[in-house]
């Protein structure tokens, strides 16, 4: 079982912000596009309970179960008690696979965070006054803004810019500004907390002070009612990107002497190692072949897995135009090429140059060692790579590497070091280009 890590935003607000009337709209948006969608509620009282006296599971914990499990077709339920709190980073570590989890609550998480700010809140309406101030006088976003208009005798002395630990020691200080001063004692210890932060990156307000504060600040702001959008900004910046996964099957080989997608490895072709190994994180699977008339027989045997079998754009051999091919038919923004011949192909290798590219930008994800890059079993990125493939296939180049250097391409080394804490036992790359290779790695790892 592969476990692909689930990316999660936090929304947060004031009681009464609306955050819940948002989140369910927002839920409902996501949904709708065909994503599969998490949540996640932070309460914030320490006695709650989702069970009931009187309840078969209520007298189970009642007796003393320190875990209970309720299971029912179509749904099942787990009830566990805890010292503390548990941590929203383990929370989402325990929920995989899904396309985004919505985190309603949990401002210290550490996760980006979506604040929520309505005008027909007093505290939000004065948060956002001080939210703008603080813009309006250069303050990093995460600055201690209550200590805005703080001053000895009234007297204005400067402006306070600590972030963090700085923030929190901060000292008199005033600000110049417009609108004049703002008592940092008025400040409850609810309003020094719920500041926008250093994690914010959006705010939903119908504040227009808070706008004004978000654009100052270079973060996206929404209408309370702007779910779409809101959608949209997730979809492009959270939202797990969807991966199609190309397996590079091409056509006879004459080191090997016939197809490697059909010759036999542990008694059955070896495409069907590569097929079970791979789709389990794929979004969509691709196999390039110019044999398809000998390949129909993976639609029988993976009826669920809606395989496609691409014929290769361009009639020349080497690895540049059959990953031209790949990028061409992928219907996804990252692309994951992996060779026939790789017997060890590894899907957690895959999730983890697609979560690499996600949090870098980069182009290529490709594994590197001293011997150089393992450009077949990288990742890519369609929007960026495709161009540059189709012109160095147009010059004639067959090398994938022939465009890595191309000024326009951004390429992230996933060292040897990364991938081996991938794959502890390593041997991703072996391959087999001849029959008495092949023969050697199924009798050292036959059983694998």
């Amino acid at each position: 079982m592969i476990d692909i890590p689930s990316p999660a935003i936090a929304i947060v607000g004031r009681h009464n912000s609306g955050k819940t009337t948002l989140i369910e709209r927002l839920i409902a948006e996501l949904v709708g596009r065909g994503l599969d969608v998490g949540s996640i509620k932070h309460h914030s009282h320490r006695a709650f309970d989702i069970d009931h006296p009187g309840k078969d599971s209520y007298r189970h914990r009642a007796a003393g179960a320190s875990e209970t499990v309720i299971a029912a077709p179509g749904q099942v339920a787990r009830i566990k008690t805890i010292e503390g709190e548990e941590e929203c980073a383990d929370l989402v570590r325990s929920m995989p696979g899904h396309d985004i989890i919505v985190v309603e609550g949990y401002r210290k998480s550490g996760l980006a965070t979506i604040e929520v700010m309505r005008a027909a809140n007093e505290a939000d309406a004065h948060t956002a006054e001080v939210f703008l101030r603080g813009a309006r006088e250069g303050l990093p976003l995460g600055a201690d803004f209550t200590q805005l208009g703080r001053g000895e005798d009234g007297a204005r002395t400067g402006a306070v810019a600590g972030t963090g630990a700085e923030a929190a020691g901060a000292v008199d200080a005033g600000v110049g500004s417009a609108a004049g001063s703002v008592d940092a004692s008025s400040f409850a210890a609810d309003e020094r907390e719920k500041m926008p932060a250093g994690s914010t990156v959006a705010v939903v307000t119908d504040i227009p002070a808070a706008r004004e504060a978000a654009a100052l600040y270079g973060i996206s702001a929404f209408d309370l009612d702007d779910v779409a959008g809101l959608a949209d900004f997730l979809g492009e910046h959270y939202v797990r990107p969807r991966v199609t996964v190309v397996i590079q099957a091409g056509g006879e080989s004459r080191r090997m002497g016939r197809s490697k997608a059909t010759v036999p490895f542990a008694g059955r072709p070896l495409i069907c190692r590569l097929v079970e190994r791979l789709q389990p994180v794929a979004d969509e699977l691709i196999i390039t072949t110019n044999e398809a008339e000998n390949l129909g027989f993976l639609y029988e045997m993976y009826p669920h897995a809606g395989i496609r079998l691409v014929a290769d754009i361009h009639n020349e051999r080497g690895a540049l135009p059959g990953l031209y091919t790949a990028l061409q038919a992928a219907s996804n923004p990252y692309v994951a090429v992996v060779a026939c011949d790789m017997v060890f192909a590894s899907a957690r290798l895959v999730v983890a140059e697609a979560l690499a590219m996600h949090e870098s930008g980069a182009d290529v994800v490709a594994p590197s060692n001293k011997h150089g890059f393992e450009p077949l079993h990288a990742m890519y990125r369609k929007e960026g790579c495709l161009v540059p493939v189709r012109d160095r296939v147009q010059r004639g180049e067959k090398r994938v590497q022939s465009f890595f250097g191309d000024p326009a391409v951004t390429v992230l080394p996933f060292t040897q070091d990364r991938v081996l804490h991938v794959e502890p036992r390593g041997g991703c790359f072996i391959n087999a280009n001849t029959p008495e290779e092949l023969a050697r790695i199924e009798d050292s790892y036959l059983g694998e």
